[in-house]
């Protein structure tokens, strides 16, 4: 019986790496200390400047894509240019504004014999900030009270304004949120929003407390089989997490596995949540993917992207029962130094060779 390990061709997306960072680098960094197989990576970006693309050490080759408006049709033009010279067996996307094209593109790509493995469409929108509220309700996490705007005066031009107060959070339907005092913060900010991420804007009651998040993973079969709660230790001035620390908090896994029983949840995920001042733990956003602190929860002990590739893979799974807790990130940026040609050449040709460097 030899020990050989299974070697994977992996892609993956979100090699941002700045002071809202993606998610690719520290899932690169997971798959590299995968112990039941070995990869080389693929990474797929869609700037010439994310930093993961010049991470020698961690990405073997890049090709930049296109972006999810230029539509399914282009990407998979561009992924079949690609697997014929890489031959993909595993494409992990880290993005929500790309999960609807590779959620649609599932069945082509298993026909090239790439794997993914994502949640249905139904399911992806389901969680959707402005499906959010209803979603909680029915399945029995509480939720913020929210409202859907696609203009501000659906919002400042109601006639009974009396249950809200402010402060309150103006959210992006993918991205940026931002906690607002009073009418003229709104405006500012709203404009702001809509202009980068589009409408609906969801405005939602600002619940005050400790910041929690939960990074999980659901099985086919809608069962829990990762799961690591942290709390953030430092918040950026976007929300985003640059320190946290792992903490031992049943409930908090228990509104993970929730989650998923109800929804059938296929795949990693982001419960972001505030423990409020009543103690309720009150859940703010569900996130479609994989998080960028994920490397947190391999260094306590959960590979949760290398649990995904064996899932895609339809290798069996077990679920984690244990994580270390007091487990800490901090995060932190340097200067990669690269050379002129380096750059000049990924930006005529859309591609890059780590391997030759």
């Amino acid at each position: 019986m030899s020990d050989v390990k299974p070697y994977y061709t992996i892609a993956v997306t979100g090699l941002n790496a700045v002071d809202n960072p993606g998610p690719g680098v520290p899932v690169v960094r997971s798959l590299k200390e995968a112990t039941s197989f070995s990869c080389r990576i693929v990474g797929l970006c869609y700037e010439l400047m994310e930093p993961g693309a010049y991470m020698h050490d961690l990405v073997d080759v890049c090709y930049q894509v296109p972006y999810p408006s230029a539509g399914t049709e282009a990407l998979l033009s561009r992924l079949d240019y690609i697997n014929d010279k890489e031959h993909i067996d595993v494409i992990i996307p880290n993005f929500d504004a790309e999960l609807f094209s590779y959620i649609k593109l599932e069945n082509e790509l298993s026909k090239r014999h790439i794997a993914l493995f994502l949640p249905t469409l139904e399911q992806f929108e389901a969680r959707q900030k402005f499906n959010l509220h209803d979603f909680g309700k029915r399945i029995g996490l509480e939720v913020p009270r929210s409202i859907n705007c696609d203009t501000m005066d659906d919002f400042l031009g109601k006639s009974d304004r009396s249950e809200w107060s402010y402060p309150l959070v103006v959210k992006g339907r993918f991205y940026e949120a931002y906690v607002v005092h009073d009418d003229g913060q709104f405006v500012a900010n709203f404009g702001k929003i809509a202009a980068q991420w589009g409408t609906p804007v969801i405005v939602q009651q600002f619940v005050e407390g400790s910041e929690f998040n939960v990074i999980g993973f659901g099985s086919a079969d809608s069962k829990l089989l990762a799961a690591v709660p942290m709390r953030k230790q430092f918040i950026t001035d976007k929300g985003k997490a640059w320190a946290g620390i792992t903490v031992s908090d049943s409930r908090l896994v228990d509104m993970a596995r929730r989650f998923v029983e109800a929804s059938g949840w296929r795949g990693g995920f982001e419960l972001e949540l505030m423990r409020g001042r009543d103690g309720n733990a009150y859940v703010l956003e569900i996130n479609p993917r994989i998080p960028a602190w994920v490397y947190l929860a391999t260094a306590a002990g959960q590979n949760i992207p290398e649990l995904l590739v064996n899932a895609a893979l339809g290798k069996e799974v077990k679920a984690f029962d244990k994580y270390d807790v007091g487990k800490m990130f901090v995060r932190c940026s340097w200067d990669m130094i690269v050379d002129q040609e380096e750059f000049g050449a990924f930006s005529v040709s859309g591609e890059k060779d780590n391997r030759q460097k």
